[in-house]
């Protein structure tokens, strides 16, 4: 099998939010929509659920990267409300909108990937 032939592994193709199928077309429509289906293969995204996963993830890193980097400024600089401002608020946009796209398409094609589904109870026969 030739480079060319070979699919691109799952955690690449959410990174790049393609299809967790082909890997050919964009998961999304906009910026965090998603498609009803792939217009290459034909797989239907109604399985796509990633909830509030890539939110808690991104907010947790988020975080911790801003919270670290405004107390780390505060203790050594000491600086006024208004530069801590322009620092953070900067930084707070970029580490939560950046990362959000991708993260939610990784979750999706592994969701794919794994045949992640909701959970069922097997009760077996009453009797």
């Amino acid at each position: 099998m030739s480079d060319a032939a070979k699919p691109m592994p799952p955690i690449l193709r959410g990174l790049a939010c393609r299809c967790p199928e082909c890997g050919k077309t964009s998961l999304f429509d906009g910026f965090l929509t998603v498609k009803p289906r792939c217009e290459v293969c034909g797989l239907d995204y109604s399985f796509a659920d990633a909830g509030d996963g890539p939110a808690i993830f991104i907010i947790m890193l988020a975080g911790f990267v801003v919270v670290g980097c405004a107390l780390m400024v505060e203790v050594l600089y000491q600086p006024p409300y208004w530069v801590h401002a322009v620092l953070w608020v900067p930084l707070i946009l970029i580490t939560t909108l950046l990362p959000l796209r991708m993260l939610k398409g990784l979750l999706i094609v592994l969701q794919h990937h794994h045949k992640a589904a909701e959970g069922r109870l097997d009760r077996g026969e009453q009797g």
